[in-house]
């Protein structure tokens, strides 16, 4: 699926279920690790990650629609538009969609580690990169080399 049909679907979706057009952007974003979507307030544009489509059916991807639209035609509104307002949750069981996205499995598993061995072999696995060139290995005092940059099991720490 590509970012005009998404864009299609979505604005299908907001005249079936909310009988008003969605008049701004959506695309896919492909950093969205955690979440299913997002509506952003400034732009009113929506995200959708794009594992959403590929992992799951097209119900679990027109339920985080529509949660987004319910983001969406609240704030353009001017009502309560959170997760918490009962308005929202009225809105959102009104037109059955997800109150949660559902797990990706390639994150549940895995994280991603930079690699870094040190002159003497030993390993070091960080998550955030480290500058090579002020830090040492803190066993040994020499100096760092990045390896690699990849996924590691959670089940493996």
């Amino acid at each position: 699926m590509t970012n005009q049909e998404l864009q299609q679907l979505i604005e299908q979706i907001s005249l079936e279920q909310f009988g008003q057009p969605f008049q701004h952007k959506t695309r896919f974003n492909k950093r969205l690790r955690t979440t299913g979507g997002r509506y952003l307030l400034a732009t009113h544009d929506i995200e959708i990650n794009p594992l959403m489509f590929s992992q799951f059916d097209l119900n679990n991807l027109t339920g985080i629609i529509k949660h987004e639209l319910v983001h969406y035609h609240l704030h353009t509104r001017h009502l309560p538009h959170m997760h918490r307002d009962k308005e929202f949750k009225q809105l959102l069981k009104q037109v059955d969609g997800l109150r949660y996205a559902p797990r990706i499995s390639k994150m549940q598993n895995q994280k991603k580690y930079w690699l870094y061995v040190c002159e003497k072999g030993h390993k070091i696995y960080r998550q955030r990169r480290i500058n090579t060139a002020r830090f040492v290995c803190g066993d040994c005092k020499t100096a760092l080399k990045l390896v690699r940059y990849d996924y590691l099991n959670n089940n493996q720490n």
